[in-house]
């Protein structure tokens, strides 16, 4: 089924593992580009180059998103 998203970018918080990735790795399977948050950098990246090879854009920002500077760091991605 064709959601109509493909080609369109996403913010998904928490998203190095659980809930958050599982939410990540549906949407880039649907084509979606993702800009993926989360506290722990190293987790972070190993998501996103798992995500990567599903042949969508990627970019991961590591920060707390409670914070005003975790906020604009990941909506300036």
């Amino acid at each position: 089924m064709d959601l109509g998203i493909r080609g369109r970018t996403a913010l998904i918080c928490a998203a190095s593992k659980g809930l958050g990735k599982g939410c990540a790795v549906s949407l880039a399977r649907e084509g979606v580009n993702l800009v993926i948050t989360a506290r722990g950098a190293e987790a972070l990246e190993a998501t996103a180059a798992e995500i990567r090879k599903l042949g969508v854009k990627v970019t991961a920002v590591a920060g707390d998103i409670t914070t005003a500077e975790g906020r604009a760091a990941a909506l300036k991605a």
